[in-house]
């Protein structure tokens, strides 16, 4: 297998969500393991409706998630190479003008099926009269052009869903340039993939119907056609879509909430895959489990709820150099011994700031009625530091002989009155961050 070379194309018109991730890390990940080439891809003809700023904050979700592309490209700087190709296609009689009207169509598309027939464009344009056009010109209408297809079975060995065939004898001529001379998606799409190299296009199966046209538009152009794999797409567990537009499950929602990188790119690789959804350390780790041919063919439903048990899973399992600077940047961070003493109570790393003010805090514990004498024989016998993992036992054990108490009514006064909370880390761990001087502090 040669080198691939993959695109992910997002239009510019809002926030990324993890629908769309799926897509870009397939990609990417493919690309990867291949040792090919990522573009990114703007597809952002659509000048009313694209901005600047979703194409950055696009290109800052994937960097996020560890994407990084090897070349990054806009289609609104390309208009005159897909120019090039419209003057191509007319030139072959492939490209025709059609002057109808939105209403205009929509009557004739309700007609065809108020008649039982499929509501395909019938290509009435091609019959039009010279004195026809004339008169439409003469009306100021300009035409919308649409590329003459085959009308003929095309096939392809898709990399997800086996062999598939699209007739393209059941579809309308498709719309390649609007009356007002811009271009839909299709044509810059495959223009760009011919001009870019794209080998393999990797992308959601709402798209598989489309394949059949983009062939045909391939080898029109004369271009080589890339090899297709349709996955299938993420949805809500109420099977409703998930909306870009509206932010649903949006990246950088998902980023400022405080799940992990990882967390997120392991779930929209993993689900609707025969491989169980775990939390990968680093894309490396995950890319061997991205294989396309592993991919079901149902809908692949998300529930959201799975991100908060996957992300507390990874926390656990973050090392103290991973989490160091990000500890730091939360004013979190009291060593490696307290990281180890609250990770596996955190839910996302921006948790452990709570603990930090348990650890240092003057003002945490909480004393039950009746408890200041256990409290004040428990400071009395407070080892000597140095303090590690061994001091609770040996401080507690010592408590037990002098007090008798043993089990709850030995162990729940102690932590309520160092951490001010009936429940938390391991207080083997966390005694030695609190230290001796806080420790005494807050028993008495």
């Amino acid at each position: 297998m040669t080198a691939p070379i993959v695109r992910f194309a997002p239009s510019p018109t809002g926030l990324i969500h993890i629908g769309n991730a799926r897509t870009a890390l397939l990609n990417f990940l493919h690309a990867e393991t291949h040792g090919g080439g990522f573009i990114l891809r703007y597809d952002d003809t659509d000048v009313e409706r694209s901005r600047r700023e979703f194409a950055d904050a696009i290109a800052e979700d994937l960097a996020w998630l560890g994407v990084t592309p090897t070349r990054v490209e806009r289609q609104s700087e390309r208009t005159g190479v897909y120019r090039a190709a419209v003057a191509k296609l007319k030139a072959m009689g492939r490209l025709y003008p059609a002057y109808e009207t939105p209403d205009e169509l929509e009557r004739r598309r309700r007609r065809q099926l108020a008649r039982g027939l499929p509501p395909i464009y019938d290509r009435a344009a091609l019959r039009l009269t010279p004195d026809e056009i004339a008169a439409f010109e003469a009306e100021g209408r300009r035409p919308h052009w649409r590329f003459k297809l085959d009308g003929r079975a095309v096939s392809w060995d898709d990399g997800v869903r086996g062999p598939q065939t699209v007739d393209t004898a059941s579809l309308s001529d498709p719309v390649l340039v609007r009356a007002d001379g811009s271009f839909l998606y299709t044509l810059p799409s495959v223009v760009d993939d011919i001009d870019m190299g794209v080998t393999d296009v990797i992308r959601g199966e709402d798209h598989v119907t489309n394949t059949g046209v983009q062939i045909e538009i391939f080898e029109a152009l004369g271009g080589p056609v890339p090899r297709f794999a349709h996955h299938n797409l993420l949805a809500a567990t109420t099977g409703e879509a998930l909306s870009k537009r509206l932010g649903s499950l949006s990246i950088r929602s998902l980023r400022e909430a405080g799940y992990e990188a990882m967390t997120v790119a392991s779930i929209a690789v993993l689900i609707g895959s025969s491989e169980e959804v775990h939390a990968y350390g680093s894309l490396a780790e995950l890319a061997p489990h991205a294989e396309l041919s592993a991919m079901s063919r149902s809908t692949a439903k998300f529930d959201p709820h799975e991100l908060d048990t996957i992300n507390a899973r990874l926390v656990h399992h973050l090392d103290y150099d991973a989490v160091r600077a990000r500890l730091a940047a939360l004013d979190a961070d009291l060593g490696e011994a307290f990281w180890l003493a609250v990770r596996d109570n955190l839910a996302k790393l921006a948790d452990a700031v709570e603990w930090a003010e348990v650890a240092r805090s003057d003002a945490v514990s909480v004393k039950a009625d009746g408890e200041g004498d256990f409290l004040a024989e428990a400071a009395r016998l407070l080892p000597e530091e140095p303090w590690d993992e061994t001091t609770w036992g040996t401080w507690t054990k010592a408590v037990q002989t002098a007090t008798g108490r043993k089990g709850k009514a030995l162990f729940l006064p102690l932590r309520l009155a160092l951490t001010g909370r009936d429940h938390g880390p391991e207080m083997k761990r966390l005694l030695p961050p609190i230290g001796r001087k806080a420790t005494s502090a807050r028993l008495s």
